[in-house]
């Protein structure tokens, strides 16, 4: 059942056309003006069969795209990714080490479950705004922006589309 939901998955492209990404990464730009950390967000509509026969999970796959984004690649260790596998109807969230032990489990589960219920209510691009804002503020608390300090923009901020 798994891998048919792979072969016949509803494109990312469809979901969030090119105005809707362009929303996405002004509201990634907009919540890093909070903070000092680094935000991306990945979709993919599936994996390949023979990852998917392979018994890759979403979770896995998330920590792939981490360092295929090098969303690692921050001075301070912590950049974010917000990772949506459409096929499985899975959002994972990668955080950085610069972030262990400052946000928990729990409150990455809670961003995960606001996207979950936005995009079953049928608003993609509400989903990931309403996520890249929770993942924001969750940020500024632990890596607030600093008056008269300039914080260089260290990743992209468009969506990454993995098709």
């Amino acid at each position: 059942m798994r891998l048919l939901r792979h072969l016949f998955a509803r494109s990312s492209r469809r979901l969030f056309p090119e105005d809707s990404l362009h929303r996405i990464t002004e509201a990634i730009a907009a919540g890093e003006r909070l903070h000092r950390g680094e935000v991306m967000f990945a979709v993919e509509t599936n994996l390949p069969p023979s990852a998917v026969l392979a018994g890759v999970q979403a979770r896995e796959r998330g920590h792939e795209v981490f360092v295929r984004l090098r969303t690692w690649d921050t001075e301070a260790n912590n950049g974010v990714l917000i990772y949506l596998l459409l096929a499985d109807h899975r959002i994972e969230i990668v955080a950085d080490r610069g972030l262990d032990g400052r946000v928990s489990d729990a409150q990455w589960a809670q961003v995960c479950r606001l996207i979950e219920q936005e995009m079953r209510a049928g608003h993609p691009e509400r989903a990931v705004i309403e996520g890249v804002r929770a993942v924001s503020d969750l940020l500024a608390l632990h890596w607030p922006q600093q008056e008269g300090q300039c914080d260089e923009d260290e990743l992209p901020n468009r969506p990454a589309l993995l098709d």
